[in-house]
Formats: structure tokens, C-alpha cells, sequence
């Protein structure tokens, strides 16, 4: 029974300490709830394996054209010190308005301090999400992701690309899915005030629909009757006159 109290405790004070950096976490980050967070960790080994692989290419080929690659070979331990860090420190994830990459490697030279890396990618600037993988790439397993922008003019060096990332597929498909969202909310508000328009026009003129339409239906009526009035006293003219101009030639006999 002691063990199992003990075992709960250590893991409410877990419990404790993750929600605590999480709090943090939205505290240092100063952005909106998080929908979807992608992974580094289990691509690391695979990330540096396929980096150092590239990088002993290049020396054997540089070796061979200059001999600059012997120094290349003798920088392989920091280089990868400086990809371990640089994986370890990667965040990528998704908010309701972008999508949010930050990252902090040391130099060329450690000692000299670090880089950090930040970018946030505005959803509606998001024209499609690319997942991408080369010849050495599969032989290690590692993918890389591309954000391409919607601008068409833009040069494909914009397009934010991020490599290591251990699930692509799904992250592809949460950025999509709120991307669809996004577009079906601004329809769905579109169509709300298009249907709001005629009902905010009538109530303007301070009379609903059907008041309206009796009074255009009355309005007509009435000018209906005016011009047959008219019609009638344009006809009853011309009798008088006719008659007049009958009595005239009768006077004109007699005489």
C-alpha cells in the first residue's frame, strides 16, 4: 500500500511540474492555444546519421579537388555536437492563425554563442504543405517539410523548409484541416450578411417586407385609376365639343 501511495504522489507531482511548464511555456511564447505540435525527438539519431553522412561526402569530394575535406573530417565531432543541439531545440506547431517554427543552434564555433530562429507563417498566406524526400533521405528515413507561400511571384528560397520532423503527414493534415475551416467560417459569415442585407434595408425604411409590397400594390392600383379618369375626361371633351360644333352647322341651316 506504501508503494502505491508513493507511486500516486510522484505522479500528481508530474502531473504538477508538466502543466507548470506548459503555463510557462504560453507565458514565454506569448501566442494563441496550440492545436497541434509537431516531434523532433524520434527522427534525431536518424537527422544526424543522414547530416554527417552528407558532410563525409563532401569532404571525400573536397579532399579530392583542393584538400580543404581533411580539415572538414577534422571538424565532424563539433559538427555534430552542433546538429544535436540544433534538433534537440526545434519547435514547430500550430495555432488558429499560423504556423509557428523556432529553433537555437550554436555557431560555426560554439564558443562564440548561439543563433535562434523564429518564424511565424500566416495560415492565409499558406498555399499548400510539401513533404519531401531524397535518394540519401530515405536511406536514413528523414523528411523534409516545405511551406510554400501564396504569392505566385515569389522565389522558392521563401518557402520555409524545415527537416527532421517525425510525423509530416499528420501535421500536414492539421494545417489543411484548419486551412478548410478557416475558408468554410468566412463563407459561412459571407452568407450571413448577404441574407442580413435585405432585412437591414426594410428596416431602414421602417416597414417589413410584406407592408411594403401592399403599399407598391396600392400605389399601382391608384395610378391605374388616375389614368383612366383622365382617359374618361379626355372622352367627354371631345363629345361636348363634337356636340357643339353639330348645334353650330344647325344655326348656320336655319339662317
Amino acid at each position: 500500500m506504501g508503494s502505491g501511495d508513493e507511486v500516486v504522489e510522484i505522479e500528481s507531482l508530474e502531473r504538477g511540474l508538466l502543466s507548470g511548464k506548459e503555463i510557462e511555456k504560453a507565458e514565454d511564447d506569448n501566442t494563441d492555444t496550440v492545436l497541434y505540435t509537431a516531434s523532433f525527438h524520434e527522427k534525431e539519431d536518424n537527422f544526424v546519421k543522414y547530416q554527417i553522412a552528407q558532410w563525409v561526402l563532401y569532404s571525400l569530394l573536397l579532399i579530392l579537388a583542393w584538400g580543404i575535406g581533411l580539415f572538414m573530417l577534422l571538424y565532424l565531432p563539433v559538427r555534430r555536437y552542433i546538429l544535436r543541439k540544433d534538433i534537440r531545440s526545434r519547435k514547430l506547431y500550430l495555432t488558429p492563425n499560423a504556423i509557428v517554427y523556432k529553433s537555437t543552434r550554436p555557431v560555426p564555433f560554439p564558443c562564440f554563442g548561439v543563433l535562434k530562429k523564429e518564424k511565424h507563417v500566416l495560415l492565409p498566406s499558406v498555399r499548400d504543405i510539401v513533404i519531401e524526400q531524397g535518394y540519401l533521405q530515405s536511406l536514413f528515413g528523414v523528411y523534409s517539410l516545405r511551406i510554400e507561400n501564396v504569392g505566385v511571384r515569389r522565389p522558392p528560397s521563401d518557402d520555409v523548409q524545415i527537416q527532421g520532423i517525425t510525423n509530416p503527414s499528420a501535421f500536414r493534415k492539421a494545417v489543411l484541416t484548419r486551412l478548410s475551416n478557416m475558408r468554410s467560417e468566412v463563407f459561412s459569415r459571407q452568407a450571413s450578411v448577404t441574407e442580413d442585407t435585405p432585412k437591414t434595408s426594410y428596416s431602414l425604411i421602417g416597414m417589413s417586407p410584406s407592408k411594403s409590397a401592399r403599399q407598391d400594390v396600392s400605389l399601382y392600383s391608384g395610378d391605374l385609376v388616375l389614368q383612366k379618369l383622365e382617359e374618361v375626361e379626355s372622352s367627354v371633351k371631345r363629345v361636348q365639343s363634337l356636340m357643339e360644333e353639330q348645334q353650330c352647322q344647325t344655326s348656320q341651316s336655319v339662317d
